[in-house]
């Protein structure tokens, strides 16, 4: 047996490493969860907005939107509605970030010995519980203003799925923008470019009212994707007309969507967090 053909476990291998920032990232899980007993408001926030939001679009809007190819309203919008709330996502959890900075928590998780990795992954794991939370409360509030699922059990339950994803996703992106603002005020400026995001989508109202040139950018933006990847999961109404390929296409959208976030905000993410205090 050669010298090197067993580590020991205590040393500097890839998967000593990857343990360690496990367990880190874990602590701050933990952590990130456990300060929710000293924020009773955001509590009440995750728990009001979807009961809010699914009660005002539902029955103020259902009123005077007609669904392509018939249907009911309050079907045809839940998926926007998950779609709108995991896109805010983004600004929950940069304001959390950005707070985190303008108090120098930042600073002293970067001064402790933990995986430099274990901070973005813990912020972005403790928010998608948050995440998971609020759209069970969503989909409940739906399921008692009228919205069903059509299509099955597993479907329903792939459709969540791909909500959870999109959701995490943008939670990285939420940490990078956080990651650039030294407080939280400052972040809060930012907050209003996401509402048109949300709007110029399939989101709430059918693009084929649309002028040409809104409607090309509406089906191309990732809100729609996921919003459609999710009413063709959910068997829920809403004829696509639109020839573009992520409405044509739009759970493989949707996740390609999803993985291209991940793949770009990931490692830009963790760099940044190396190096912002530096």
């Amino acid at each position: 047996m050669t010298e090197n053909a067993v580590l020991p476990l205590t040393a500097d291998t890839p998967l000593r490493r990857a343990a360690l920032a496990l367990r880190d990232g874990r602590a701050i899980v933990q952590r990130n969860l456990a300060q929710l007993r000293h924020a009773p408001g955001e509590i009440v926030g995750a728990v009001l907005f979807p009961i809010i939001m699914v009660v005002i679009f539902g029955f103020i809007f259902g009123s005077a939107i007609t669904v392509p190819g018939g249907g009911n309203y309050r079907d045809f919008l839940m998926p926007g509605m998950f779609a709108m709330t995991a896109t805010f996502s983004v600004i929950v959890t940069m304001n959390k970030v950005a707070a985190d900075n303008g108090k120098g928590v930042m600073d002293r998780f970067r001064s402790m010995p933990m995986a430099r990795s274990a901070v973005p992954f813990g912020q972005t794991g403790a928010d998608l519980v948050m995440s998971t939370v609020g759209f069970a409360i969503m989909a409940i509030v739906g399921l008692v203003v009228g919205w069903r699922t059509h299509d099955g059990t597993a479907s329903a339950l792939t459709a969540l799925a791909l909500i959870l994803l999109f959701a995490y996703a943008l939670h990285w992106v939420g940490v990078l923008l956080g990651l650039m603002f030294k407080n939280e005020s400052t972040a809060d400026r930012m907050t209003p470019l996401v509402f048109p995001v949300t709007m110029l989508s399939n989101a709430f109202v059918p693009t084929n009212g649309m002028p040409t040139w809104l409607r090309v950018i509406a089906d191309w933006n990732p809100v729609s994707a996921l919003t459609q990847a999710t009413r063709h999961l959910f068997g829920s109404p809403g004829t696509v007309t639109s020839h573009a390929w992520p409405m044509q296409h739009p759970v493989p959208a949707a996740l390609l969507w999803a993985a291209a976030i991940l793949v770009v905000c990931v490692p830009v993410t963790v760099r940044r967090y190396q190096h912002a205090g530096r």
